[in-house]
């Protein structure tokens, strides 16, 4: 929390901050442009997958899932000193509610909703302007990995924010998606509350995309690429 306020108070530069779960790293195994637009952020572990993959190649689990959609609002709450946060990305109703919902949640901030997620890619150019009109600190974007990453690559500068963060469905939840129970949340099963309540659209990513990710990470172990070499450090391809 202390490293993440920090680089939102710097007076230049600018840091992304992503999350990595085992859906974002199935993706990564087969989109070499995403798996590179990581490789230049900061990203931060999300769910029981990434600490199954800690585990095997490190022997421990990572000290704290960091999913945006916990980590997010309670750096909110962390960052006590106001900040200007500005938001683009999901339905406009979602992103209505999802300010609406911030603003009772740290008051002391002040949200800025930019666009939802539904804009002409054309018109990116003209979004990013109204950013930097907007002079926010934080700038949240939730469209879905990898396009917001892509997305956030190709048009995002220092000069529109200091912190920019690529939260997913961060907005749904602020806004209109029940979250699991805590006891769910601590053991890392939120994904698992979400297939059943949305079945039809979740069901190939857990379904298939948890064996799949299990399978990457016992090939990658078995092939003796769990740590990195100086060769490795030198050349892309391993996971």
């Amino acid at each position: 929390m202390a490293f993440t306020d920090e680089l939102a108070s710097m007076p230049i530069g600018q840091t992304v901050i992503s999350f990595l779960n085992a859906n974002n790293a199935n993706l990564m195994m087969t989109d070499p442009e995403y798996r590179a637009i990581l490789g230049r952020h900061v990203v931060l572990p999300d769910g029981h997958g990434v600490d199954l993959a800690s585990r095997l190649f490190h022997g421990r689990m990572f000290p704290a899932n960091l999913n945006g959609t916990d980590f997010v609002p309670a750096l909110m709450t962390y960052m006590t000193k106001p900040k200007r946060i500005a938001l683009i990305g999901a339905s406009p109703s979602v992103l209505a509610k999802a300010v609406e919902n911030f603003r009772k949640h740290a008051p002391w901030h002040e949200f800025i909703p930019i666009v939802d997620g539904y804009f002409d890619m054309a018109e990116s150019d003209e979004i990013m302007a109204r950013v930097r009109a907007a002079r926010p600190d934080i700038l949240l974007v939730a469209m879905g990995s990898p396009k917001q990453e892509k997305w956030i690559d190709r048009y995002v500068g220092p000069g529109h924010a200091r912190l920019v963060m690529s939260v997913g469905a961060l907005f749904d939840f602020m806004g209109e998606v029940p979250r699991a129970s805590a006891t769910v949340r601590r053991l890392r099963l939120e994904w698992l509350h979400r297939l059943v309540h949305e079945p039809g659209r979740l069901w190939r990513r857990y379904i298939i995309g948890n064996p799949l990710f299990v399978y990457y990470i016992l090939r990658h172990k078995l092939l003796g690429r769990g740590k990195k070499t100086r060769t490795d450090t030198r050349r892309a391809g391993s996971f």
